[in-house]
């Protein structure tokens, strides 16, 4: 009788033992579930915070008061002056440096990190550009000239030294569009072993005061760093025409900008390996200011090509391509007059596809005939169909 009463014994402990571990188990996955569920109470309490918090404004020091106040320029209005609060150091704040404002006192609530504009980060960086002289047709006089001005003094500096002369510190390039000013400067850039920065002109118009002028002086300390460099300014006519005594507050906005693109090339800080390419194709346009000697000491044409020309501009597109039989490249330069280097490249790329019509996985001299005279008919203005419209 008492052997079954300790069995039962038993199996109540052990039913109970059994119990207190599926309990202690439970308990343990409540346990884990609230700790879930609190970190993510937690993280929507901090966003709901960041949600409700007022927006900081971003702003610049100009300069730090005995009384601990500081003068900052704000993005947003005029000058202020404004308290600090005792979390940021005192002692870090330096003119031009970029800090954080409460949007209610306008306080300094942060420190902000130097960075670079977004138009400055995007911009075309090229450490070593893919084109070389041998590829540029019809240019040869252009190709001397800016071999003198831009490569000699990057490759060359102890010339120039031993002389007692200051290289030139820009180039600027002008003719009708596709004539290769571009092609030029990549090729001075990659037989220079230079950084090549690729500007448009128009990135440096932008719609609040300072902001153009801010972007300039950033693309020119960012040449400095990637010095040896070459900085291309291109269609430097969309901030360099002539200044007119009235206009709109976005015309004096981009004389400000043209007011700081000469002070940089002009400026006290030295451009030591850097050297400036410009180009447009409205040289009569551009203020009297830029084409000044010390600022683009070599104005250099960059024509329509010539027969000779047009020709070896043939000759460079053709040896990259699929030929079969011979190509009369001296008559297809002389019914190609008026046509520039970016045009040719058209006329090829068109008898290409002349080819792939025909199923040929090779060009004639006749595809590139019939591609020309297509390209010729769109390029020639239709007079007559125009007359007989108004007529």
């Amino acid at each position: 009788m008492s052997d079954e009463v300790d069995i039962s014994n038993e199996r109540v402990s052990e039913e109970r033992e059994q119990l207190l571990r599926v309990m202690d188990e439970k308990v343990r996955s409540l346990q884990n579930e609230v700790d879930m569920l609190r970190k993510e109470l937690n993280y929507y309490k901090t966003e709901m915070d960041k949600l409700l918090s007022p927006p900081l404004i971003e702003a610049t020091v100009l300069d730090v008061l005995d009384d601990g106040r500081v003068v900052v320029r704000s993005s947003s209005g005029p000058n202020l002056v404004v308290n600090v609060l005792q979390d940021v150091p005192l002692l870090k704040l330096r003119p031009g440096m970029p800090v954080a404002l409460n949007q209610r006192a306008s306080a300094v609530v942060e420190l902000l990190p130097n960075r670079e504009e977004p138009v400055v980060r995007g911009m075309e960086i090229e450490e070593r550009p893919n084109v070389k002289y041998e590829d540029i047709g019809g240019l040869e006089e252009q190709i001397r000239q800016i071999r003198e001005v831009v490569e000699l003094p990057l490759t060359k500096p102890e010339l120039f030294k031993e002389i007692g002369v200051d290289p030139p510190k820009g180039v600027l390039l002008y003719g009708p569009p596709g004539t290769g000013k571009t092609m030029l400067a990549k090729a001075v850039a990659t037989e220079s072993g230079a950084t090549f920065i690729h500007v448009i002109a128009s990135e440096f118009a932008q719609k609040f005061v300072g902001e153009g002028a801010k972007i300039v002086r950033e693309v020119f300390e960012l040449a400095r760093k990637k010095a040896p460099a070459i900085l291309f300014i291109d269609e430097i006519d969309a901030i360099a025409s002539k200044r007119v005594d009235v206009g709109t507050s976005g015309e004096r906005e981009i004389q400000r900008t043209l007011m700081q693109l000469l002070a940089e090339i002009d400026g006290f800080k030295p451009l030591q390996n850097v050297r400036i390419l410009t180009a447009t194709n409205r040289i009569d346009v551009l203020d009297p200011a830029l084409l000044r000697p010390g600022r683009f000491d070599r104005i250099i044409e960059v024509p329509l090509p010539d027969a000779k020309g047009r020709e070896r501009i043939y000759s460079i597109y053709l040896s990259k391509m699929k030929i079969k039989g011979e190509v009369d490249t001296k008559t297809l330069a002389a019914e190609s007059e008026g046509l520039s280097g970016a045009d040719i490249r058209n006329v090829c790329v068109e008898a290409a596809y002349v080819a792939i019509r025909e199923g040929r996985g090779f060009v004639t001299n006749e595809d590139i005939k019939t591609a020309l005279k297509s390209i010729k008919e769109k390029r020639e203005p239709k007079v007559k169909e125009r007359a007989e419209k108004f007529i």
